[in-house]
């Protein structure tokens, strides 16, 4: 009987993990973002304590806070604001490329919400970022290429 308990408490206790860690939508995995660290990173819940740090493929947003190498850039604080907005809160889907991971372990992906807006690409057609492409990463680098030029021309964003 105690086994038998034991038993349904871990199989409840799994299954809510699994919700936690993100919704299915059409075979597609969804994860709620926790927090936005700056403009090209942040966190997703997938169901485990910590969550999972996930920097943006192709792009690099104007730092917002001194680090220890790094000092706030023009236009930090708006790209960050701006990926709050776009992001903060809700449910995320992660496409990957060549490499999974970068040097500080997180997770590299190319982000879209439940509407299908690419996150990436918005961030650099608005001006809220630029292009940054580290190989073997480049499946939409020509087209982030294309749309940096046309921000810049439009003087969007940061290119104001």
């Amino acid at each position: 009987m105690q086994i038998r308990i034991l038993l349904i408490l871990l199989l409840v206790l799994h299954h809510s993990v699994s919700l936690a860690a993100g919704d299915k939508k059409h075979g597609k995995e969804y994860y709620r973002v926790r927090k936005v660290v700056d403009g090209d990173t942040f966190w997703i819940d997938d169901g485990s304590e910590k969550g999972v740090k996930v920097r943006l493929i192709g792009v690099d947003a104007p730092e917002s806070r001194n680090t220890g190498t790094k000092e706030i850039a023009y236009f930090g604080k708006e790209s960050t604001d701006y990926l709050t907005k776009l992001i903060g809160g809700k449910k995320v889907r992660l496409e990957y490329d060549a490499d999974r991971y970068d040097k500080y372990g997180r997770t590299l992906a190319y982000v879209y919400l439940e509407d299908g807006t690419f996150i990436n690409s918005k961030l650099v057609r608005d001006g809220y970022a630029n292009v940054m492409t580290i190989p073997p990463n480049v499946k939409y680098a020509g087209t982030f290429l294309k749309m940096e030029r046309k921000a810049r021309n439009q003087k969007r964003g940061m290119w104001k």
